[in-house]
C-alpha cells in the first residue's frame, strides 16, 4: 500500500496525500520520495497549484517516522535523512507556483517543517499544532526553523521554536502561522481559497512567485539551512535525543 497519492485535479491543481493515517501521517523515506515526485509534477505547464494534506482528520503530518528514523544513531546518519528533506523542502518553498498546507488535522514536529514551507497553511477548527522539537532534545533541521524566521516576526518565530509547544489553530492564525479556518469540506474551502489564482495565467503567478524566491535568495536561505541541518544532526546524536527517543519508542509496544 502507497504511502502517498497524487492527483491532478480539473480545477488545475495537484493534490498530494499522505496516506499512513494509522503512523498519523509521519514521514518515512517513501514520503519523502512522494514529495520529491509531487513537487516534479507541480512543474509541468498545466499546474497552477500544489495542494499537500494527510488522510483522514486525525493529523495532518506528525513529523518523521521515529519507528524508522530510530535506527538513526550518529550525526552523519542523521545528517544524511535531514539534508534530504531539508533539499525536498527547499524545493517546495521554492517551487514556482501558489502551495498550501491544507491541514485537516493535528501536526507537530517536522509537519509545521512541512507546512511553513507551503505558501499558505488552511487549518482545521479545533486542531493543535506546534514545533515540539525541543522536547525532543533537538530543534528542527529539515529547514523549518529558518523558513519560519522568513515568514513571522522574530518574537513569534522565537517563542514557538524555543517553547516547542503545542497552540490551537486559532492561536495560530492570530500570530499569522495558519492563514485561514474551516470546519469541514477542506477541500472545497481550499478551492475556495485559491479559486482567484487558479483563473490567473501561470506566468503571472510564476512571475509573482520568484519575488519572493529572489528574496530568500539574496537572504541566503538555502545556506541557513544548511547550518540548521548540521546543528540538528549534532544534537541527534547526543544521549539526550537517544533517551527520548528509546522512551518514545517503549511507549509505542
Amino acid at each position: 500500500m502507497s504511502a502517498y497519492t497524487i492527483e491532478k485535479r480539473e480545477k488545475g491543481y495537484l493534490l498530494f496525500t499522505i496516506t499512513r493515517s494509522e503512523k498519523r501521517n509521519a514521514i518515512n523515506y517513501e514520503v519523502m520520495k512522494g514529495l520529491e515526485e509531487a513537487i516534479n509534477r507541480a512543474s509541468e505547464s498545466d499546474i497552477r497549484a500544489l495542494i499537500i494534506t494527510g488522510e483522514e482528520d486525525h493529523a495532518f503530518c506528525s513529523g518523521g517516522d521515529l519507528s524508522v528514523f530510530h535506527l538513526l544513531h550518529t550525526k552523519e546518519e542523521a545528517y544524511s535523512m535531514l539534508s534530504k528533506m531539508a533539499a525536498i523542502l527547499y524545493s517546495l518553498l521554492t517551487l514556482p507556483i501558489p502551495t498550501v498546507a491544507l491541514i485537516n488535522g493535528t501536526v507537530v514536529g517536522g509537519g509545521c517543517e512541512l507546512a511553513v514551507s507551503c505558501d499558505f497553511r488552511l487549518a482545521r477548527k479545533g486542531i493543535k499544532a506546534g514545533f515540539v522539537q525541543g522536547k525532543q532534545a533537538i530543534t528542527t533541521g529539515w529547514g523549518g526553523g529558518s523558513i519560519l524566521t522568513e515568514k513571522l516576526p522574530t518574537a513569534i518565530a522565537m517563542k514557538l521554536l524555543m517553547e516547542a509547544e503545542l497552540h490551537t489553530a486559532e492561536e495560530l492564525k492570530e500570530a499569522g502561522f495558519i492563514d485561514g479556518l474551516f470546519e469541514k469540506e477542506a477541500i472545497q474551502v481550499c478551492e475556495a481559497y485559491l479559486e482567484k489564482m487558479l483563473e490567473k495565467d501561470l506566468s503571472v503567478l510564476q512571475s509573482y512567485k520568484r519575488l519572493w524566491i529572489r528574496k530568500w535568495e539574496e537572504n541566503k536561505l538555502r545556506e541557513r539551512i544548511e547550518e540548521e541541518v548540521k546543528n540538528c544532526a549534532l544534537l541527534w546524536e547526543s544521549d539526550a535525543h537517544h533517551d527520548y527517543v528509546k522512551t518514545f519508542m517503549k511507549k509505542r509496544l
